[in-house]
């Protein structure tokens, strides 16, 4: 079986080919969902999450159909006239310009991939500013004390996308007062399900703003989960597995104690074989994102020379597509499946000093 090291989608737990069965054998996939069995199952899901991930209480949790798709709720319900962004990637970029679709007037702040974000004394106050914790385009991550002075700095809501983080890293949830996610990469799921957890303070706002004019208004989605229902039909096989993921697997500090190992020999491995980094800055490079960086014709030959031993490299993303490859850190992803990839990537002319 091909095994890929795409940031996401990326390479599926193990257990999910029997969560499958399970769940098919189970009859909730033929459940109607506003059924008791359904809302028992959503019920267990929440709890496993808020229990795995170290979610604080007041803090609630909710699914939605992609992180893409928080960004909108994000921008309908929690921001009145603008919301400010800061990033450095195209996902970022992504974000701030549906934001800017939905509310002309919100701003954007472009910092280096190479350098540390912007001093938070220097960043705009504003209703909900905006950030991503790990960069997939570019492999960069915010380091916590930024994140910590952005806390004391803003008056407003911090909402953080966390999609190629969440599941993977122990994540500072009182910096921010909205996370969210989607489960193709750090939960090592199929694709199709977002999940979004919010502070009190969050909910307070969206109470003041009262929003309630989408199918996705926060405080409707809030109004079915508080049932355990949701606001439209579910993607209930998607639910059924994250359920048993997060049953299954480790509390967050013991994998994102692992992940941090391992990046680390990842980037190490690179260095001395001769790889360029992409990002050079050790306190910005992401953790279950790796990118290395070498001309076009190399990089040919470098996700060729993988291929051929059946593994997939994460091609790169926007201006860097044919001269990097990046490679998913994510918990799916096992020791001895990197250590094959490494074997693969091993070049003679290792550097050892």
């Amino acid at each position: 079986m091909n095994l890929t090291f795409y940031p996401g989608p990326s390479k599926l737990h193990a257990q999910v080919e029997q969560h499958l069965q399970e769940a098919f054998q189970s009859g909730l996939l033929s459940a109607n969902h506003r059924s008791t069995a359904f809302m028992a199952m959503l019920e267990e899901t929440l709890l496993a999450l808020r229990i795995k991930l170290s979610i604080p209480d007041g803090y609630e949790v909710y699914l939605t159909s992609s992180a893409t798709e928080c960004w909108e709720i994000i921008s309908q319900s929690l921001v009145q006239q603008a919301s400010h962004h800061v990033y450095n990637g195209a996902f970022g970029k992504k974000w701030f310009e549906y934001a800017q679709r939905l509310h002309p007037a919100t701003t954007g702040q472009l910092f280096g991939f190479n350098d540390f974000p912007p001093d938070p004394a220097h960043v705009p106050a504003a209703e909900v500013l905006c950030v991503t914790h790990t960069e997939t385009s570019n492999g960069t991550a915010l380091p916590l004390p930024f994140l910590a002075e952005l806390r004391k700095n803003q008056p407003g809501l911090i909402a953080v996308d966390a999609t190629s983080s969440m599941g993977g890293e122990a994540l500072p949830w009182l910096l921010a007062d909205v996370w969210f996610a989607s489960v193709q990469k750090c939960f090592g799921l199929p694709s199709g399900l977002g999940i979004l957890i919010v502070s009190p303070l969050a909910i307070e706002r969206a109470q003041a703003l009262n929003e309630q004019n989408h199918y996705n208004s926060l405080l409707f989605i809030r109004s079915n989960f508080q049932q355990f229902q949701t606001p439209f039909t579910p993607n209930t096989l998607g639910i059924f597995l994250l359920k048993r993921c997060m049953q299954e697997r480790s509390p967050i500090e013991k994998i994102s104690t692992s992940l941090h190992q391992r990046a680390e020999i990842w980037y190490n491995f690179l260095r001395e074989n001769g790889y360029k980094l992409l990002v050079g800055l050790p306190e910005v490079q992401a953790v279950t994102v790796v990118v290395a960086q070498d001309s076009e014709e190399n990089i040919r030959m470098i996700k060729a020379k993988a291929q051929a031993a059946e593994i997939t490299l994460g091609n790169g993303y926007g201006a860097w597509k044919k001269t990097t490859f990046r490679l998913a850190n994510f918990p799916a992803i096992t020791t001895d499946d990197s250590d094959r990839l490494m074997q693969v990537l091993q070049r003679s002319d290792k550097i050892t000093g």
